[in-house]
């Protein structure tokens, strides 16, 4: 009897050590993922007390302090090598004073135009300059200003442009599939790349033409996010002095009267820049003036940085990043009728909420992680992705050692769909392996619909892209489950509405369901990049593949 006992308290000892060890599953961590777990975080987050939570502010404090108290809950250990979870960076906050800022067109010395700042045109110091007066500048039209050898396409033909005012047609050559990638925008396109190519010629200032089609968005969203007080990263005193004076966008109809008064049509040069054999385009008789004030203040801004270790002796020294912005826009100078918030409920508290719930996912399976985790809340987006652009510079890890980076950034809110979007479709490996869980869950996984919009290079992934870590950006789809047919125009129309906007709110079109299903698939093919014996790679011939290969060389 004594033995028959001991035999049974041991079959129950042991029973229970086993079950008290036993994994969950991938599938089980996924089923943590909820419509009010993902929501939960969006409604802190996004809520008036959270003022918008733009950088340096009171709302970003709260912010920081609500993911840091979130990923100690969980268990997620500090990310920094000091220990910490807190990344901080350097930033310069710079204010246009709108008033006392001015471009003046000239025609043989008469005035012809006056244009007035926010209505006509948005433009800012470029060299931390508290005063820009210039007289009497010259400007000349240099189509798309792109120089891209691989595409034997230069748009400058050799024509000295230092000390003038170059004016740019924006986005890249769309016309032909064979070059540029037809309607895809490279980073040819982002008006980022003029302003830099203008300090490369050594240009006096720099104008972007805007168009809504050209752009991708409409003249109020240059408006709304240049027009209150901009980011920048701290420079040194050695950068002080290397740019343009000015960087400019105009209106289309302020662009319209600066060609006219040169005798030009504007939409036929806007077309002509199509053409391979383009040549920059002399605004002759046309002089500009240019008065601008502006005010500084030294700020910092923060990227919080959790850590899951992996368990792999030979892998956990590699790393996949998950990325989100914690940013916003904040207060509204002046409120939209009754309403000063920028919330930020979709843009980017659904990404951000997405991140935090991996997380936990994650955690759960902790064991079965080969690679080491990295969750990364990066700060100041919405100023030009500086929170990422700053880890890049400055990373905590070497980045040859990052198998990959999967960005979340305004998530699907409006419903299950049949599809996911990749925005990065085809760039690299990690298109196969969202496309195989995808298909295991009965979805496809879809190309970026608009892809003249350039979006890859609108979000966080592109910093980690810029040094070679293979990137991903998962969007919403647009085959909507159980939807009226109208659902894609309704959801276009609301989204479009509310973008950068002070109605970023959570609102009666949201369904969480597709959110909800996004995160979870999101989930299980991290999970495999995380467990794969292989590194994600870009694929031959992709711009970032150099990049990529010079990293990996230095390990």
């Amino acid at each position: 009897m004594k033995n028959r006992i001991k035999i049974l308290f041991i079959s129950i000892f042991a029973a229970t050590l086993t079950g008290c060890t036993q994994s969950n599953s991938i599938e089980d961590a996924a089923q943590l993922i909820t419509q009010q777990s993902l929501l939960s975080h969006i409604e802190v987050l996004s809520s008036d007390e959270f003022e918008g939570r733009a950088p340096a502010s009171r709302g970003e404090e709260l912010t920081v302090n609500y993911l840091v108290s979130e990923l100690e809950q969980m268990g997620i250990a500090p990310g920094m090598p000091d220990g910490s979870y807190i990344q901080e960076f350097p930033l310069l906050g710079q204010q246009v004073d709108g008033s006392a800022s001015h471009f003046t067109i000239y025609r043989n010395g008469n005035q012809v135009q006056n244009l007035s700042f926010g209505s006509d045109f948005m433009a800012w110091p470029s060299n931390e300059a508290e005063e820009v007066s210039i007289r009497n500048a010259e400007l000349i039209y240099v189509g798309y200003g792109i120089q891209a050898p691989e595409f034997d396409w230069d748009d400058y033909k050799g024509v000295d442009v230092s000390g003038k005012v170059l004016v740019y047609k924006n986005s890249d050559p769309s016309h032909d599939p064979d070059i540029f990638e037809g309607d895809a925008r490279l980073y040819y396109g982002r008006w980022s790349y003029k302003f830099e190519k203008a300090e490369e010629m050594g240009a006096l200032g720099a104008i972007i033409i805007h168009t809504t089609p050209t752009a991708g968005y409409g003249w109020s969203v240059v408006e709304s996010s240049w027009g209150r007080e901009r980011f920048a990263l701290k420079s040194g005193d050695e950068g002080n002095g290397t740019k343009p004076e000015f960087n400019a966008w105009f209106t289309e109809e302020s662009s319209s009267a600066l060609f006219e008064a040169a005798g030009l049509d504007l939409h036929e040069m806007l077309e002509a820049a199509a053409d391979r054999d383009f040549y920059p385009v002399e605004l002759n008789g046309i002089f500009l003036n240019v008065d601008m004030t502006a005010t500084y203040s030294d700020m910092s801004s923060r990227n919080v940085i959790g850590k899951l270790e992996g368990r792999d002796r030979n892998l956990r020294d590699q790393y996949l990043i998950f990325s989100a912005h914690h940013d916003h826009l904040g207060i509204a100078p002046e409120p939209v009728n009754g309403d000063s918030i920028f919330n930020g409920a979709w843009d980017n508290a659904s990404g951000t909420s997405s991140v935090l719930e991996v997380a936990r996912a994650l955690k759960e399976v902790e064991d079965q992680l080969r690679r080491t985790l990295l969750f990364m809340f990066v700060g100041a987006e919405e100023m030009g992705l500086l929170g990422s652009l700053y880890w890049a510079q400055n990373p905590t890890v070497h980045p040859g050692k990052v198998t990959a980076n999967i960005n979340l950034d305004s998530m699907q809110i409006f419903g299950e769909s049949n599809d996911i979007v990749l925005v990065g479709y085809g760039r690299n490996t990690l298109t196969d392996v969202f496309r195989t869980h995808a298909e295991a869950a009965g979805r496809v996984v879809a190309r970026d619909p608009q892809p003249e919009q350039g979006f890859f290079y609108r979000s966080d992934h592109f910093s980690y892209a810029r040094i070679g870590i293979p990137a991903i950006y998962p969007n919403y789809g647009n085959d909507y489950i159980d939807k009226p047919e109208n659902w894609v125009a309704i959801t276009d129309s609301v989204r479009t509405a509310n973008y950068h906007a002070v109605s970023d709110e959570i609102n009666e079109y949201w369904d969480m369901a597709g959110m909800e299903a996004d995160v979870r698939l999101i989930l299980k093919a991290a999970f495999d990049i995380i467990n794969r014996d292989e590194m994600m790679e870009w694929v031959p011939g992709d711009e970032f593949e150099a990049v990529r290969q010079q990293y990996l060389n230095e390990l």
